[in-house]
This record gives C-alpha cells, sequence and structure tokens, in this order.
C-alpha cells in the first residue's frame, strides 16, 4: 500500500467528521431556533416561557458559545424582576460546554484546512484519483452514521423515548464529568432546550450530514 492510497483513506475518515462538524455550525445559528421554536408540535413550557420568551433568551445562549465574551454575559442576564436567568450551575456548565464547542469547532477549521491541503496537493502529486475515491468513500461512510443516528432519534420520538435518552445520556457522559450537565425542569436551560430541541438537532444534523454525503458518495463516483 503506498502513501497515496494511505491518504486517500484519511480523506475517508476525514470526511464524516467534516459534514459533521459542518452540521454542528449550522445549528448555531439563531435561523435553527427559530425554525424549532415555530413548530407546532414543539412543547410548551409549564412554567411561563412564551415562543417570544424563548426567541429572546435562547439566541443569548448560542451567541456566547461561539464568541469570545466571559461567563458573566450569560451570568448578568435577568428576568424583569431581577432575579438571574441562570443559577450557579447552569453557568457551570455553559462554561463546560463552550469549552466542547470551541474545541470541535477548531477541530473542524484543521480538518477543512487538512482536506484543502490534501486536494490540492493531489492535484499537483498526481494522485488526484485517490483523493476522489477518499472522498466518495467518506461519503458513503457518513451516510451509514447518518442513517443510524436518524433512525436513533426517530426511535426516540416514535417508539421508545428511552433509546434517544440512553444515547442522549452516553453523548454528555462522553464530553462532560459526572452529572454536570441535569437540571430541574424548572431550571431555565431545560425551559429553553427541552428534550425534543436536542431530538431535533440531533435529526436535523444527521439530515445535513446525509445529505452532504450522498452528494459526495454520488459525485466522486465513476471519477
Amino acid at each position: 500500500m503506498n502513501k497515496f492510497t494511505l491518504l486517500s483513506w484519511l480523506v475517508t475518515i476525514l470526511i464524516p467528521l467534516a459534514l459533521i462538524g459542518l452540521g454542528l455550525r449550522l445549528l448555531l445559528t439563531t435561523a435553527f431556533l427559530q425554525v424549532e421554536y415555530n413548530m407546532p408540535y414543539f412543547p410548551r413550557d409549564e412554567y411561563g416561557f412564551t415562543k417570544e420568551d424563548r426567541l429572546k433568551w435562547a439566541p443569548y445562549a448560542l451567541k456566547y458559545l461561539v464568541n469570545t465574551a466571559e461567563i458573566s454575559y450569560l451570568g448578568d442576564l435577568t428576568f424583569d424582576d431581577g432575579a438571574p436567568l441562570y443559577n450557579e450551575r447552569e453557568l457551570s456548565h455553559m462554561e463546560d460546554v463552550k469549552g466542547v464547542t470551541k474545541g470541535a469547532l477548531n477541530v473542524w477549521y484543521a480538518i477543512l484546512v487538512i482536506l484543502l491541503a490534501l486536494g490540492i496537493w493531489s492535484r499537483l502529486g498526481g494522485w488526484e484519483q485517490e483523493y476522489r475515491h477518499g472522498l466518495m468513500r467518506g461519503g458513503w461512510l457518513m451516510v451509514g452514521l447518518a442513517i443510524v443516528i436518524g433512525l436513533i432519534v426517530v426511535i426516540g420520538i416514535v417508539v421508545n423515548p428511552n433509546v434517544f435518552w440512553d444515547f442522549f445520556t452516553a453523548f454528555h457522559k462522553l464530553f462532560f464529568v459526572g452529572d454536570s450537565w441535569l437540571f430541574l425542569y424548572s431550571d431555565t436551560l431545560i425551559r429553553l432546550f427541552p428534550i425534543r430541541f436536542w431530538q431535533d438537532a440531533f435529526l436535523l444534523a444527521a439530515v445535513i450530514a446525509l445529505g452532504g454525503g450522498v452528494a459526495l458518495g454520488v459525485g466522486m463516483r465513476g471519477k
């Protein structure tokens, strides 16, 4: 196996990570919030948040994850009566989430640079066909992964909620220590981002990645 074949397989491995990163970045936008909160099935907040309240407060959380602000960006937010929007446990968790999000986005940016560099090298170095084959294999690999994630979410919504909850729990245990991500239903983070929000987020990310995978798998076929 020559070095260009190995590089081709490196491309295959990087493509799913690149497409998952794309899905993550698209979800970290207020456009997703607008769509999600306007879905007719989205659960109402039993503690009083209206759709307008959610659209007012949720963007602060998303923007905090991608900006350079300190936790005071969220810690200084208050309700009309002067009570803090987030408690200390929520703020601590959001600091952790920001660290994970920033790290994931930095990895994504690095992967994009590597794929671009490999693409240029393949054109100049005469191994473009191997590079394209790597793109194709990576696309189909992403299709398989996206289908698995999509099925987990759909089964969790339609058949058995525990299926998605187990997946959601495993996801959090991978990135966070202990039970720092568990909150009361009355806490602001749960009121803004209930479990249905995360089900839709994972499903949409899978759809985005699936579309990218199919595009690469079909587009690079026969190249």
